[in-house]
């Protein structure tokens, strides 16, 4: 997996039912997770790779390749141990987070 984003095309439902569907397809177990307005959080990494599929609202992911603003529909790839910070937008942040093991 390589650290990018993958910007919403338009094809296919997304709903939370949907995305987590193809995320599953992926081999990715996942959970929904949702952000109050303006969240931050602190630089760390995780042990696995990582898919993040904004459902809406906004949020940037931060890392030392640069910043990374998701828009509803749009999917960062975030490979084990990237270290990042994560900032929620001004009406918060709903996203589903796969996780490989």
């Amino acid at each position: 997996m390589r650290l990018e984003v993958r910007r919403w095309d338009g094809s296919g439902e997304r709903t939370v039912a949907a995305l987590r569907a193809r995320l599953e397809s992926e081999g990715y177990s996942v959970f929904c997770w949702t952000d109050a307005p303006h969240a931050h959080y602190d630089a760390h990494a995780h042990a696995n790779d990582e898919s993040i599929w904004l459902v809406s609202g906004a949020i940037t992911f931060g890392t030392d390749a640069g910043d990374f603003a998701l828009a509803p529909g749009d999917r960062l790839m975030l490979p084990a141990g990237t270290r990042h910070t994560a900032d929620a937008g001004p009406e918060g942040a709903t996203y589903l987070i796969g996780e490989k093991r």
